[in-house]
């Protein structure tokens, strides 16, 4: 195998500050130090991988996110431990989502800049 595993993942947005609000406030992701790069960004911990949010300058094409949400998204997910604990805080957060329902133990929702997230609790029918 040439790899270990995943270090990070890193999605860009427009906003870092707005996007702090979503990951740093809503998920509870611990923002962990990031070099000074000349433009802005913020990194976080998510178990023992990195995600790293870059702002992107206004303009700048990156690419582009799906319109609308969908699992058939490109996406990250973040594993959880309690499903109906995580879909009532999503939902208290006015946020559309896609749940698959305890069995499947999958949520799909967009952050402010449209990047599809994944919540997915292991050992249902997915995810083990």
């Amino acid at each position: 195998m040439l790899t270990k595993g995943a270090h990070h993942y890193s999605l860009d947005v427009a906003d870092v500050d707005i996007s702090r609000s979503f990951y740093g406030e809503l998920l509870g992701l611990p923002e962990i130090e990031r070099p000074d790069f000349g433009f802005p960004g913020a990194w976080y911990q998510a178990g023992s991988v990195q995600l790293h949010l870059i702002q992107t300058p206004a303009g700048a094409d990156v690419g582009s996110n799906a319109p609308n949400l969908t699992p058939l998204a490109k996406h990250i997910a973040f594993e959880i431990e309690d499903y109906e604990t995580v879909r009532g805080s999503l939902e208290a957060a006015g946020l559309e989502m896609i749940a698959t329902g305890a069995e499947r133990g999958q949520i799909f929702v967009s952050d402010p800049d449209g990047n599809v997230i994944e919540f997915i609790e292991p050992g249902g029918q997915l995810g083990r």
